[in-house]
């Protein structure tokens, strides 16, 4: 219990650190929200209307510390703000819009690409030395080439030219978002192809880590003994080798997990996916700084969280972890 107690306190001191970090940034920025608005109204608004968009933005005579503190009730209370290239939407809203689609499809693609590169780098890694590890080459150099020119060339093909997929969008416009047949329907049609860039492009990087463990981890003594001992083949695998080779892995899946948002950006740009990683673009190319705030905010809350769960993960399948200092 000591040791989960301590990784707890360890997480909260870095949430607390980074949400600071997270209010302080762009009150250091260049430029600000109200700024922005007004640019967009080509300076027509009055000066009653400049002093309500500065309350609404927090940018009004208080000190800095008494925005922070302001900063900090707002988010027990779930208010991220208003977002300017969505106004008057909320921020939190906006977020709740776009969250479902990136956790849909990166998220899910991201541990489909784990599971299925984890599998296969136990199977090579297991038959190290045959024909099968001629895969590595190959995965290696899918691994290699740049994400976002796989992704392109993946729309040239298999969209401009053979037609067999949408070349953007979430869904068929017209349709209303519901959980309805048609609504489902176009969303998984349209989402085939930048999922099939995703785990294509990432598989061979868990493929190639899994199997150099997996590598190392059969040559320790106390895999030879359980060898010698004649184990079953499969309580060898799985029991002794697998579980081992597995902990880097588990460590790097938490980042992937934790980054889906960030790694995000470059897919849904390329497909206009409506998803956050194209709203994260959007908020920037619009200097909507409550925006790219409220999304920061979600990243590092979503790497905090996959870490601390790993963490305890590895605590329970590693028992030298748990050794008190």
């Amino acid at each position: 219990m000591r040791a989960f107690a301590r990784r707890a306190f360890f997480y909260l001191i870095t949430a607390w650190t980074a949400i600071t970090l997270n209010f302080v940034l762009p009150r250091i920025m260049p430029g600000d929200p109200v700024s922005a608005m007004l640019r967009k109204f080509h300076g027509q608004l009055g000066p009653d209307a400049v002093f309500a968009l500065r309350q609404l933005f927090g940018q009004d005579n208080r000190s800095l510390w008494q925005q922070y503190v302001s900063y900090w009730a707002k988010l027990f209370h779930g208010d991220l703000g208003t977002s300017i290239t969505n106004y008057p939407s909320s921020v939190f809203s906006v977020i709740g819009q776009s969250a479902p689609w990136t956790l849909a499809l990166i998220g899910v693609c991201t541990v489909l690409s784990f599971v299925l590169g984890t599998a296969l780098g136990i199977f090579v890694g297991w038959r190290r030395g045959t024909w099968v590890d001629s895969l590595v080459p190959v995965t290696s150099f899918i691994s290699s080439i740049p994400y976002f020119w796989f992704a392109l060339v993946a729309v040239y093909f298999l969209g401009l030219e053979f037609g067999w997929f949408p070349l953007s969008g979430g869904y068929d416009l017209g349709l209303d978002v519901g959980p309805t047949g048609s609504f489902i329907g176009s969303a998984l049609y349209h989402a085939v192809l930048p999922a099939l860039t995703i785990i294509v492009s990432s598989i061979g990087g868990w493929l190639l880590g899994m199997r150099n463990m997996m590598v190392t981890t059969l040559s320790e003594d106390y895999v030879l003994l359980a060898e010698a001992k004649g184990l079953s083949r499969r309580r060898i695998i799985y029991t002794y080798a697998a579980r081992n080779a597995m902990l880097p892995s588990l460590a790097s899946f938490a980042m992937s997990l934790g980054f889906v948002i960030g790694g995000s950006i470059v897919t849904e740009i390329v497909f206009s996916y409506p998803g956050l990683g194209y709203v994260l673009y959007q908020a920037v190319s619009g200097q909507d700084y409550p925006l790219m705030q409220g999304i920061f905010l979600v990243i590092i809350l979503t790497v905090l969280i996959a870490n601390l769960i790993v963490d305890f993960v590895y605590v329970l399948l590693d028992p030298r972890t748990r050794q008190e200092a």
